[in-house]
């Protein structure tokens, strides 16, 4: 029987090789919930809520504000001083991290803005408001670039996705609310309370972020080129900026006049500010620069007119008119939370279908813009260009972050802003001149959400430009 013994052992004399699993990556809420990062993660979506919420919500609050300090005539003003100090703290900022790393920017920008909340509240003069705004301005701008400079060093790369979904729904939600909350505490209180009820809200985000930025080491390795020009640069983008700001909410020839001016300022600024090849969308990072100006360019022009185009056209009424808006917020939001679970997929093409996205809610428009157009597609088609926002702009803040070297994170990311604050006044202001060429909006409307189509439809053509390149091709930013 011995003989007949079958061997039930077939690798008996075989070499043995030991397989190792490949780790399982941890989830990416526990990337951003887990103890290590839970604090600093809410800290950061509170800093943004603040200041999403207080570009939302003073604007509610405006009317009453001039007519308390008598200053009617000075109603652009607060917008423009805020507009024009956040480039130029975004442009500083930018600098700042990339020469010193977040720590110090974190903790002292929110300080700033939480100082410029407690002057404008307490301001009893158009003149101390405007200082108020300029210190939060400042504090704003070099705040949010700081942000982005914390997520690229704390957080890995897989769950960066799920950061900026958050970030998006940090600036949805003051969108939604901040309009009727700011409304009710003027009316019930005062309008000083818009600016000093963020206060003690400004302090519980920088208790929550500061343990964070103190575990942060200094930068070491590449250290940040020097840049020549850069504070003058910074100032006459401030300044061509506010320009066109103010120059957008007038229909005048000297509006017209100013923002010829504002141009020949911002031209050689942004030589400077921007990375080489923005304006001709060389391969990488400057691709990436300019998807963000021509995403934000497209939506928010239209989205700034939408009102008028229900409201002046149709004859809706402001609230009405307002639910699109809404419900673009909303889609944003959405798409953004999508894109947040989904880590693994390309970005390039969640940036193609954003852009696509958004040129097909802007071509609705031309459904809804024209005497004959039909109101009620505004909702749908916004739906649809807010959902193009949600995919399109975390793509654009992964792909900055992902193809910069660390020494210039700061500098790209406050280029991705300057070119979308600069691009939305540019379109912002080209509405305005469509509708003193055209006198009424059922002319001049369509006209401009063509023009915005077409400018999302670049974008669409140029994303295949935005893929990863070496780092090396990153650091040459300066344009000449």
């Amino acid at each position: 029987m011995m003989e007949n013994q079958v061997d039930l052992n077939p690798c008996q004399g075989c070499t043995i090789v030991a397989v190792t699993a490949a780790p399982v990556p941890a989830p990416v809420r526990a990337e951003l919930f887990g103890p290590s990062r839970r604090a600093t993660t809410t800290g950061l979506v509170l800093l943004i809520s603040l200041v999403a919420f207080e570009s939302m919500g003073v604007g509610t609050a405006m009317p009453a504000l001039v007519a308390d300090l008598g200053a009617v005539a000075l109603y652009a003003w607060p917008f423009v001083a805020f507009m024009a100090a956040s480039v130029f703290g975004t442009v500083l900022g930018g600098r700042w991290c990339d020469r010193a790393g977040p720590r110090v920017p974190l903790v002292a920008a929110p300080l700033l803005f939480g100082i410029g909340l407690a002057v404008a509240g307490t301001a009893g003069a158009m003149a101390q408001l405007l200082v108020g705004r300029v210190l939060q301005g400042l504090g704003a701008g070099t705040m949010t670039v700081a942000a982005f400079v914390l997520i690229a060093v704390v957080y890995p790369e897989r769950a960066r996705p799920a950061v900026f979904a958050l970030i998006s729904s940090a600036w949805v939600l003051p969108a939604l609310i901040g309009p009727p909350v700011s409304g009710v505490v003027t009316e019930a209180l005062s309008w000083h309370w818009v600016f000093l009820g963020l206060v003690p809200l400004v302090l519980l985000a920088v208790g929550l972020v500061v343990p964070a930025v103190r575990q942060l080491e200094p930068p070491s390795g590449e250290v940040a080129a020097p840049r020549r020009g850069l504070v003058v640069a910074a100032l006459a983008a401030a300044a061509g900026v506010a320009g066109l700001s103010w120059a957008s909410q007038q229909v005048s020839l000297l509006a017209l006049g100013v923002a010829a001016a504002a141009l020949g300022v911002l031209v050689p600024a942004l030589l400077r500010l921007l990375p080489t090849g923005v304006f001709r969308a060389g391969r990488g990072i400057p691709t990436v620069v300019a998807a963000r100006g021509l995403l934000a360019g497209a939506f928010f022009a239209i989205n700034s007119y939408l009102p008028l185009m229900l409201n002046g056209t149709h004859g809706w009424s402001l609230t009405a008119a307002g639910i699109p808006l809404i419900l673009g917020s909303l889609g944003w939001s959405c798409a953004a939370a999508w894109q947040g679970r989904h880590p693994d997929l390309s970005r390039v093409t969640l940036l193609r279908a954003g852009f696509c996205s958004v040129a097909l809610g802007a071509a609705g428009m031309l459904l809804v813009a024209p005497a004959w157009g039909v109101p009620w597609l505004a909702a749908p088609f916004w739906v649809v260009a807010g959902v193009g926002m949600g995919l399109g702009f975390s793509s654009v803040s992964y792909l900055l972050l992902q193809q910069s070297a660390p020494s210039a994170v700061g500098f790209h990311s406050s280029a991705a802003q300057i070119a979308d604050q600069l691009t939305v006044a540019l379109m912002i202001g080209l509405g305005g001149a469509l509708l003193a060429l055209f006198t009424s909006p059922a002319v001049a409307l369509p006209v401009l959400v063509a023009g915005m189509a077409g400018l999302a439809l670049l974008g669409a053509a140029i994303t295949g430009r935005a893929g990863a390149q070496a780092f090396a091709a990153n650091t040459t930013t300066l344009s000449s």
